[in-house]
């Protein structure tokens, strides 16, 4: 950089720190700082100048990066004083860059190099509180937020991440209680990540927050296991406490971390001295790296909280903010957590006077109370028990969750008083940025057909292969697996070398997880070591399998999915780089880490902070919540649960892979026995993974206030929990929370009602009553269509005989039909009453398509009719509820009609478009066990054929007073 370059940064610099609280004028700003600069920076200080280096910037330019992280700052803000805007969006960046007095080219070109953020914010289900977490109430007594963000920064983190986390964070602690408030109010609270996503910055940024606020007592519960507790406590330490604080005037060599190689290395964080020296207040440690809370030890001395007046409360602002702050990261044990207990009830300082925070790491394990409700005289279960003695001791002690898996803790009785359901809030944290997830391996509604799918388009075929195993002895795709491994051990030695700068993989791990139990794991230990050292990765016969794999698998993939990362030409490019994989895996003579016990992390074997790791682990439970594996690349999994959440934390294999995204395979089991039931493990995951985005999409949805009121509060989003396979529960049935939902508004939204009767005669009925719509259709099916952006591809087509049927005639069917679980359809019904019957009505008819097969093999005569038509082969999931009965293809077509999507350039679609017109489609369903009955005599008994529907409401019949739901909840103060 030269000096013209380097006094344009200053004078831009400066300029900028003077806008801290709200953009001003730009170029008066830069005149003032170029006063102090000399004749030398007039030119430097104006719009044309600005707008000059811009227009022959790159994105990653140090003067554009200054520019991004102040925009993204103001880009995020919430509810500033200077603008009205939502944050994130197109009017917002205008009202920043109008502050900033910029002429309409300045816009666009920066605009261009800093585009607006479009990521979405955090989701928020709250019951009203009273706001204290304001800018005011922040000033001069911020420390620890602004160092962690700093540490963000300096770790690589961008901007629009650590805005997001800013954002997500306040969205908690707001919702907190004031800690100086005169009257103690205990609130309770859930945060809800995505597995591996990042849950533990949220909730350093929330404890950073909440100390600098005045909170001077923070419990982590850290998990269940020492391992998790010790992660967890070395996380805090590093990014939050501080190198001082650690030491608190000890010598280096002292430290718990002295053998960490991150604390020579500088990667702790480093205040400059004690914060209690420097202005702010210090961070006591009650638990170390190694030793989790000891009563008498460490507990009661330094428990007791300093009063600089003796005469005030410590919750009063002149004791508060000049007292320490408390940290502990206690494990989920009912000794550890009764010796606190036990301590906290001897301290002087009054325990009423104390502001709590307590985070709960994994919230759904052990901290729910599983004990039998309807039994009399039940007691809670122990660590439930224990954080409820915690919570009555210490009235200002605030409680908040952290889990992936939320369904456990939404199901908790809410009006049990001294348990932890979240009846203050809820948020929903958005998925980050880089993060890979449930999604990254499933093609979930894609529109490709399944024979059209490739590498390429589809996320199933790049990163999952299945295990078909011919006996229990079989190891050949365990073998496929490990060859795997070394092969995308060697992919990350060749990119290493090759294009990534000083990008270095510290860690590279396959994970194996076939069983809980210990002595499954010695054997299998002794199997996969025999596999290994019999492998020959350096012989010729290994090299042989590598390059069949390479150039099969590894290859294909890798050159469409890369991402702009180097991938070799060919096998003879990677081979150099196999031997030192393999050396690297297993030169120690122990390619293999079994972690089945504490004394594997205690020992250093699977320490991912003590040594680069590139081993293939071998575990069960402890590998299964909580316990991050870096470097994760190869898995192989086989591992039955019938638990939603259990089944969900399982999957290590989501998480960050920068670098190497490309190189993620998940061996699956695809067919395996429970019992005497098969079960398909990538379809459970794909069923888990709709119930999650469901459960989301539905908090988004209602989280949007109407009328400054929320339209749902924490203790009603039970009913907003779904199940799509009948096996695999959302959490155990004693957690299950009873609801009923009355009514769901879905204006524009695909609906499709899955529980039908079995029943002989229900279903003659039912058949009966569509007969005469279909009979009414046209004679000859139409081509409907969606061209998605107007492209020419056609995206979704499919043949349909159509027509047009009054509303009141569809709702008198609907309401005759009959089912296999009413309740499941009533809400709907609710609905389609009101937009029918209301006043005034919103739906005049609804066009009816009967979608049929390209090919005519497949079709079927109703009824006394000489019509026939399509029918469709699906199988029931779970008792009378089918699974998904629709195809992908014949969505876009409806949510067209219905006005839910723009014009789709398909004239037959066209034509049905009508502003309060809907959609309904019916579907002839064949079930397995009948189709020989279809085959031998093409008719079908109207007592064996279910006619299934799905219906899109008029996207613009949405409820008259703005909310989207109406429901009722049952909790154990009405019964």
């Amino acid at each position: 950089m030269n000096q013209t370059e380097l006094l344009r940064l200053t004078l831009h610099t400066s300029a900028l720190a003077g806008m801290d609280s709200r953009p001003k004028s730009l170029p008066r700003a830069l005149a003032y700082q170029a006063e102090d600069e000399g004749s030398e920076a007039q030119p430097l200080a104006t719009e044309a100048d600005f707008r000059s280096v811009l227009n022959i910037s790159h994105s990653t330019d140090q003067f554009v990066e200054l520019w991004r992280k102040q925009l993204t700052q103001w880009d995020y803000s919430e509810n500033p004083p200077w603008t009205e805007t939502e944050p994130r969006t197109d009017e917002r960046r205008e009202s920043i860059l109008t502050l900033l007095g910029l002429a309409e080219e300045s816009k666009r070109i920066l605009n261009s190099l800093i585009p607006v953020p479009r990521e979405s914010g955090p989701v928020v289900i709250s019951e009203s509180f009273k706001p204290w977490y304001t800018p005011q109430s922040q000033q001069g007594r911020s420390w620890y937020w602004p160092a962690y963000r700093q540490l963000l920064s300096e770790k690589g983190w961008s901007e629009s991440a650590v805005a997001s986390l800013d954002e997500g964070s306040d969205r908690v602690v707001e919702r907190l209680a004031d800690p100086t408030a005169p009257t103690a109010y205990q609130s309770k609270g859930l945060v809800v990540g995505y597995v591996q996503s990042g849950k533990t910055a949220n909730f350093t940024g929330v404890i950073a927050k909440a100390v600098d606020s005045g909170y001077r007592l923070v419990i982590v519960l850290g998990g269940t296991l020492n391992l998790l507790r010790a992660q967890t406590q070395r996380r805090l330490d590093m990014e939050l406490v501080g190198r001082e604080n650690i030491l608190r005037g000890a010598a280096e060599y002292e430290s718990d971390y002295a053998d960490d190689p991150a604390w020579p290395q500088g990667k702790f964080l480093a205040h400059g001295g004690l914060p209690s020296a420097l202005g702010g207040f210090d961070i006591v440690r009650m638990t170390t790296r190694d030793n989790d809370y000891k009563s008498l030890l460490q507990g009661i001395v330094a428990l007791e909280f300093e009063k600089q007046e003796p005469a005030l409360p410590l919750r009063h602002t002149r004791n508060l903010h000049r007292s320490s702050a408390r940290l502990m990261v206690v494990k989920k044990n009912k000794a550890v957590l009764s010796k606190l207990v036990k301590d906290l009830n001897k301290i002087k300082t009054p325990l009423s006077e104390i502001p709590v925070l307590i985070i709960d790491d994994e919230s759904d394990e052990a901290s729910v109370n599983t004990a039998n409700p309807n039994k009399q005289d039940s007691e809670r279960t122990a660590i439930n028990d224990k954080i409820s003695e915690l919570l009555r001791l210490l009235p200002r002690a605030q409680y908040v969750g952290y889990t992936a898996t939320p369904f456990a803790n939404v199901f908790i009785d809410p009006s049990d008083a001294e348990d932890i359901f979240p009846k203050d809030f809820i948020v929903s944290l958005p998925r980050p940025d880089g993060y890979m997830g449930v999604q990254d391996f499933h093609d979930l509604d894609s529109p490709i057909p399944l024979d059209d799918r490739n590498f390429a388009n589809s996320n199933e075929k790049a990163h999952v292969r299945d295990i078909h195993l011919v006996s229990e002895e079989d190891d050949s795709a365990l073998q496929e697996a490990m060859d795997m491994f070394v092969l995308t051990a060697a992919m990350k030695l060749y990119r290493e070398d090759n294009g990534l700068g000083d990008r270095y993989f510290q860690h590279h791990t396959m994970l194996i997880h076939e069983s809980v139990r210990t002595a499954d794991h010695r054997a299998l230990r002794g199997r996969v070591n025999q596999m290994w050292w019999s492998a020959s990765y350096t012989g010729p016969s290994g090299h042989a399998r590598l390059r069949d794999l390479f150039e099969k698998d590894v290859a294909p993939v890798s050159q469409v999915r890369a991402d702009g990362y180097p991938v070799p030409a060919s096998y003879g490019d990677l081979s150099p780089y196999v031997g030192a994989a393999a050396i690297r895996i297993g030169g120690d003579d122990q390619p293999i880490v079994v972690v089945n016990g504490d004394a594997d992390i205690e020992n250093g074997e699977a320490d991912f902070d003590k040594r680069p790791l590139w081993k293939i682990l071998i575990g069960g439970q402890k590998l299964a919540r909580g316990f991050t594996v870096e470097g994760l690349t190869v898995t192989y999994y086989r591992r039955r649960t019938n638990n939603a959440s259990t089944l969900m934390q399982m999957g290590r294999w989501f998480g960050f892979r920068k670098g190497y995204q490309d190189l993620v395979r998940l061996y699956l089991g695809r067919e395996e026995t429970m019992g005497s039931r098969d079960i398909d493990l990538y379809e459970a995951f794909e069923a888990i993974c709709r119930d999650e985005e469901s459960f989301r999409e539905q908090l988004q949805q209602y989280s949007t206030p109407v009328e400054g009121e929320s339209q749902v509060t924490p203790a009603q989003v039970p009913p907003l929990v779904s199940q799509h396979l009948a096996w695999l529960k959302p959490a155990s049935a004693n957690k299950m929370y009873n609801s009923r939902l009355v009514e769901i508004h879905s204006p524009g939204r695909w609906e499709e009602p899955t529980a039908y009767p079995s029943g002989a005669t229900a279903l003659r009925d039912n058949t009966e009553l569509w007969l005469p719509v279909l009979e009414s259709l046209s004679a000859q099916p139409s081509m409907f269509a969606y061209h998605f952006n107007n492209e020419a591809t056609t995206h979704h087509r499919f043949d349909a005989f159509s027509g047009t049927v009054s509303a009141h005639e569809i709702l008198s069917i609907l309401r005759a039909l009959k089912w296999g679980a009413a309740g499941k359809f009533e809400p709907h019904l609710t609905y389609l009453e009101d937009i029918t019957l209301g006043s005034p009505a919103q739906v005049d008819d609804w066009v009816v398509l009967a979608p049929q097969h390209l090919s005519g093999n497949k079709s079927l005569a109703l009824g006394n009719s000489s019509r026939t038509y399509s029918w469709f082969s699906r199988r029931r999931r779970r008792g009378e509820v089918f699974g998904a009965i629709s195809e992908p293809k014949h969505r876009a077509a409806a949510l067209r009609i219905a006005g839910a999507l723009p014009h789709g350039g398909n004239a037959a679609t066209e034509r049905h478009v009508a502003e309060r017109r809907g959609v309904v489609s019916l579907y002839p369903v064949v079930e397995p066990e009948h189709r020989a009955e279809f085959e031998s005599t093409g008719r079908m008994d109207p007592n064996k054929v279910v006619i299934a529907f799905t219906f899109v409401a008029p996207a613009g019949a949405r409820s008259r007073d703005g909310k989207v739901v109406r429901f009722t909840t049952i909790d154990s103060k009405d019964t």
